[in-house]
């Protein structure tokens, strides 16, 4: 029977949804026919399948060729169903035996020429194909990233020629062997090169420990940005399924997955300029935006108040929930998005009120007006608010003899805390639901009442109430305290003193 099947996978948000490519010869005009909703380079495939056959010394079928790409009611996109369709069709005419075809998935856009040209998406179709038990044939360009999934047996091929080579039995091409490496964090920007701010090292330090959200607010040259860019050499580790997720998901981006990031923690520093799409993703092909690709990372976001306002209120419901969805009148994507954010604002429009120098001159209006670009339920949702002073001349002048405690002595102490979050409750403190913060953060009624004195006092919501209260329970981790003290809460509450209502 002129009938052959091979399998592939489609690109769905962050999930490779089974794809069956069957390929039907029959009695008719010589046509090629691609059905299943397929889109405008799927459709395009059929010249280049049949000019890579034609190049490659094989006899393109002069009979009707149907091609079904099973479920008819996904959408398929992208130049990925090249290679399996050319097999299909070969198998189908009896030029390649159809026996292995049931073994592999096969990914990969066709030259003219027969070469393989790689395709985007690989390693979330590595994850799924592993599941379902198959070996994997992908281009030479994709076989690194998919030999990143642990278990899964990776064939890699330049040509047409070479995987039919392979299928016969004819020359049989190895599984692909990763080459995977971590980078090493420390050679990267270092916590010591920071002189003094040592308030904001600190809330540096808790925000890494229990995944805490920070707003860091000072004047213009007091080392906001050097601190926030620094977060990363202090966070733990990446799991490899942290690994994976984050890989993933920047594998679906237009920019692609880079190899020699496999385990480091993303950082995204968008300009103030990006729209909303370009944060939380979008376009009619819905793509990851800026939070998606921060995922497992940090989010920074530097001079906060020059965001459009439409902008960053696009943030409130990912903050919360750790992932967003894209709805489109076509399509439906979900995509992770547990960021710790990480905001840098000046305190007003000329950035130095309250500096030394007395050089500011806006006026009340002025700064009530540049501060109320930032909503009231976006600084609800930051657990940290932090002030970052000008630093003293003397301080800058000194010879280097007298450096700050590095990166790496503050992540022993981090990775240390966070061992102890996830023992108790398997999560970061920062993602505590509220049944878990009942539990893993009673405090003392005398400590319960200074508590709600503060809230009461600085006007706070009940969001805020508990962010300090996870706030506590993360000082105490890094102490290695089994209950939160009143050290603990004070220093909590004291990281909330520059909240909207005192701002304003």
């Amino acid at each position: 029977m002129p009938l052959a099947t091979t399998y592939c996978r489609a690109q769905a948000g962050i999930d490779a949804p089974p794809v069956i490519v069957e390929a039907h010869l029959s009695g008719g005009l010589p046509a090629l026919n691609i059905v299943g909703l397929p889109e405008t380079a799927v459709k395009e495939s059929r010249d280049r399948v049949r000019g890579a056959i034609l190049n490659s010394q094989f006899e393109f079928p002069m009979q009707r060729i149907t091609i079904n790409l099973a479920p008819a009611d996904l959408p398929k996109e992208g130049g990925r169903f090249d290679l399996p369709v050319a097999l299909g069709i070969l198998a189908a005419s009896k030029q390649i035996p159809p026996q292995e075809l049931g073994r592999y998935e096969f990914f990969g856009e066709l030259a003219l020429s027969g070469e393989l040209r790689p395709v985007r998406g690989i390693l979330p179709a590595a994850l799924e194909t592993r599941r379902a038990g198959r070996a994997m044939l992908v281009p030479e360009g994709n076989a690194e990233e998919a030999a990143l999934v642990e278990g899964l047996e990776v064939v890699a091929a330049r040509h047409l020629l070479q995987v039919c080579a392979h299928l016969n039995g004819s020359a049989t091409i190895p599984a692909y062997s990763a080459r995977r490496t971590r980078r090493d964090p420390q050679g990267e920007e270092d916590l010591s090169e920071i002189r003094g701010q040592h308030l904001a090292k600190r809330a540096l330090e808790i925000a890494a420990a229990g995944s805490h959200s920070l707003l860091l607010s000072g004047p213009p040259g007091t080392g906001k940005t050097m601190l926030a860019r620094r977060l990363p050499g202090i966070l733990p580790p990446m799991t490899e399924l942290e690994a994976q997720e984050t890989a993933a998901i920047h594998s679906i981006s237009d920019s692609g997955f880079d190899i020699g990031n496999w385990g480091k923690r993303p950082f995204r520093a968008p300009h103030h300029t990006s729209s909303g799409v370009a944060l939380v993703g979008g376009g009619s092909h819905p793509r990851p935006g800026e939070i998606s690709l921060a995922h497992n990372g940090v989010l920074f976001l530097d001079e906060l108040p020059e965001f459009d306002r439409r902008v960053l209120e696009v943030l409130r419901e990912p903050i919360e929930s750790g992932e967003i969805t894209i709805s489109r009148a076509a399509r439906q994507a979900e995509f992770p998005a547990r960021f710790q954010l990480i905001a840098a604002m000046n305190p007003c429009p000329c950035g130095y009120l309250g500096h030394s120098s007395g050089r500011c001159r806006c006026t009340p209006d002025q700064i009530r007006r540049y501060r109320a670009k930032l909503s009231g339920p976006l600084l609800d949702r930051i657990d940290m608010h932090v002030e970052v002073p000008a630093l003293p001349l003397d301080q800058l002048h000194r010879d280097g003899a007298e450096t700050g405690e590095t990166s790496a002595s503050v992540r022993t102490r981090v990775e240390k805390a966070r061992r102890i979050q996830l023992q108790r409750s398997g999560v970061a403190n920062a993602r505590l639901r509220n049944r878990q913060i009942e539990e893993c953060c009673p405090l003392s009624s005398g400590d319960r009442k200074l508590l709600e004195r503060a809230i009461e006092r600085l006007g706070l919501s009940a969001r805020a109430y508990h962010r300090v209260l996870k706030l506590a329970r993360t000082i105490a981790d890094l102490e290695g305290v089994e209950r939160i003290a009143t050290p603990h809460l004070t220093e909590a509450i004291n990281y909330r003193r520059l909240d909207r209502r005192e701002l304003s």
